[in-house]
């Protein structure tokens, strides 16, 4: 736990290397996932130029209360959910430099009423900029959930972002294939891009989400696969997941009973956190 996050016992980060992969289509299913086993679980949108959260869990013209300078989030199937869509119009740009980013998505986490969680996914924006690092900087990570397409250039991508939460300490807890089997002109995809960035970079490879139409049904609906179609090929695979990254997250916590890191932005160094920090 975080004195900056008290009562949340572990933190992840969903992230890509590019956008358009289903990044957020993977936080939502996983978080319910997560639910459904039973776990008390918060989503936090912090696609800050982006935020698409609010619009795939059908709550867009929600607006969270405020209580002592304190967001209360926004429930929906039993799940807590933040986003800077809330804050903002549907049509109405984010327009942050770099400083202001990273003081944003500090105070915009920090600065919710999540209550006792077990589990804190944040669905980050793609790339390696402000976004990440600052989260890297200010949060204590329990690790890094990262989403690929089957596509080379897609898996290219993502690498440059795995690489990046090496460098500043964060633990991968495993790569998620979303949208496999893409049809070709000869028939099912003969990409398989999840398993080979898993193996090239050494971490786990926790499952694909097939392509099933079944999921751009859901989210143009509002309603999310696991809850809409929960007997639905993805669904089940999205099941399958979370039960892969609930193992990594045992074994992660157990290697790193602190479960968190801090990184130095001006020396370029990352380390294991100590309990005085």
């Amino acid at each position: 736990m975080s004195d900056k996050l008290p009562g949340i016992r572990h933190i992840i980060a969903t992230s890509s290397g590019k956008g358009g992969v289903g990044k957020s289509t993977v936080s939502i299913n996983v978080a319910l996932g997560l639910v459904q086993k039973g776990f008390k679980v918060g989503l936090a949108d912090v696609d800050i130029y982006g935020p698409s959260i609010p619009t795939l869990l059908g709550i867009e013209d929600e607006h969270p209360q405020v209580l002592d300078q304190i967001l209360l989030p926004i429930q929906k199937h039993d799940l807590k959910i933040m986003s800077m869509g809330f804050l903002v119009g549907a049509d109405t740009p984010a327009i942050l430099r770099g400083p202001m980013i990273t003081k944003f998505i500090q105070q915009f986490v920090t600065g919710v009423k999540w209550g006792e969680l077990d589990y804190l996914i944040l669905d980050l924006p793609p790339g390696t900029g402000d976004a990440q690092l600052s989260l890297s900087q200010s949060i204590p990570l329990t690790g890094a959930l990262v989403v690929t397409t089957p596509h080379a250039i897609s898996v290219k991508v993502a690498m440059r972002g795995l690489r990046m939460f090496e460098k500043v300490n964060v633990p991968i807890l495993g790569v998620v294939e979303n949208m496999q089997g893409w049809a070709t002109p000869e028939g099912p995809s003969p990409f398989h891009g999840g398993h080979k960035l898993s193996e090239t970079a050494g971490v786990p490879f926790l499952g694909s989400i097939p392509m099933d139409q079944t999921v751009a049904i859901s989210g143009d609906e509002g309603e999310p696969v696991m809850i809409k179609y929960p007997d639905a090929p993805s669904a089940q695979a999205f099941r399958g997941v979370v039960s892969n990254l609930l193992d990594q997250v045992n074994h992660t916590a157990s290697a790193n009973p602190l479960g968190s890191f801090k990184w130095n932005l001006n020396t370029g160094e990352g380390a294991p956190r100590t309990r005085e920090d």
